[in-house]
C-alpha cells in the first residue's frame, strides 16, 4: 500500500500537545518502514482560538476531522503534489475515510493502519484487483 508511494502526513492536535512534532516524526518513520516517502506534513491545532479550549480534544468535523478550510488546503496540496496516500496521525471513522478519499483524491488511512492488522483492508482494494 505504501511501497513507493508519495505520502502526506496529516494530524489534528490539541494546542496543549507540545509533542505533536515528535508524533509526526514517529509516523514518518513508520511510513518509511512501509516503503513510503513523506513529501509533506499538515497540522491543524485545536484550542488555539478563543472558545476552542473547551473543545480541544474533539474533531472539527465529523465528516473530515479537520476544519473545512484545512481539509481543502490539504486536499489541494495532495492533488498538486501527486500524493498517493495521506496518513492521519488520528483515528478515522469509515465515513471520514470515504469523504477524505474522495476529497483528497488519494487513499486516506490512519496511523492505526500502520501499526496493527492487515496492511490493506478489502474495502481499499478495487473489486477488479481482488483475488477470487
Amino acid at each position: 500500500m505504501l511501497a513507493g508511494a508519495d505520502v502526506a502526513l496529516v494530524g489534528l492536535f490539541s494546542a496543549q500537545d507540545n509533542e505533536f512534532g515528535a508524533k509526526l516524526d514517529l509516523l514518518a518513520t513508520a511510513v518509511e518502514a512501509h516503503g513510503g516517502r513523506v513529501v509533506s506534513r499538515h497540522v491543524q491545532r485545536r484550542g488555539v482560538s478563543r472558545g476552542g479550549v473547551d473543545k480541544m480534544t474533539t474533531p472539527f468535523s465529523r465528516r473530515t476531522l479537520l476544519s473545512p478550510g484545512k481539509a481543502r488546503e490539504v486536499a489541494d496540496a495532495c492533488q498538486a503534489s501527486g500524493v498517493g496516500v495521506a496518513v492521519f496521525a488520528n483515528p478515522l471513522t469509515e465515513h471520514q475515510r470515504a469523504v477524505l478519499n474522495e476529497m483528497f483524491d488519494c487513499l486516506v488511512i490512519s496511523n492505526e493502519d500502520l501499526f496493527v492488522g492487515p496492511e490493506v483492508r478489502p474495502a481499499d482494494v478495487p473489486a477488479s484487483s481482488r483475488p477470487d
